[in-house]
């Protein structure tokens, strides 16, 4: 019986590896990884201002300016490839969140990004000048999210 389980285990452990190898040879999670990293990131950022404008962490001028242009920074990124076609929760399920209908509406998505830059982009020049100051322009950051998100995220 110790002789089937630990045979059983170490199938289990053998399927599970390739599993993830085969995945790793898949270009296409690569870019899935890449976008889903990208997101974290923003995420990292975004996290300690939304606290300060709630007021659940003291407002600090500094990391408000440092955070805020890490984030204006990211948008500097290249991350076109990260978003090729066929990288979509359609083919990808349980892999990826993002819908079919982003590459659809080319190039009208291409203004959610501006308007998140944009929102970034005020927002990195404004949040280190004060906790209203955040506030005011953190808000018009998390609506640019919300939109892309509402519209083009799985629900699931």
């Amino acid at each position: 019986m110790r002789h089937i389980t630990r045979t059983l285990l170490g199938f289990t452990a053998l399927v599970v590896s390739l599993q993830s190898f085969a995945d790793s040879k898949d270009p296409n999670l690569d870019l899935i990884h890449a976008r889903q990293g990208e997101m974290e990131l923003r995420s990292y950022f975004l996290g300690p201002l939304v606290a300060m404008a709630k007021g659940d962490t003291p407002y600090n001028a500094e990391t408000a300016a440092s955070f805020s242009k890490s984030l204006q920074l990211l948008n500097g990124l290249d991350m076109d490839r990260a978003w090729s076609p066929g990288t979509a929760n359609d083919k990808y399920e349980g892999k990826t969140k993002a819908l079919p209908k982003i590459w659809n509406t080319y190039p009208e998505i291409g203004k959610y990004g501006e308007k998140y830059e944009a929102a970034v982009d005020a927002l990195a020049g404004s949040a280190g000048n004060g906790l209203n100051e955040l506030r005011a322009n953190l808000g018009d950051v998390g609506k640019a999210c919300k939109a892309c998100h509402d519209d083009f995220t799985a629900k699931k």
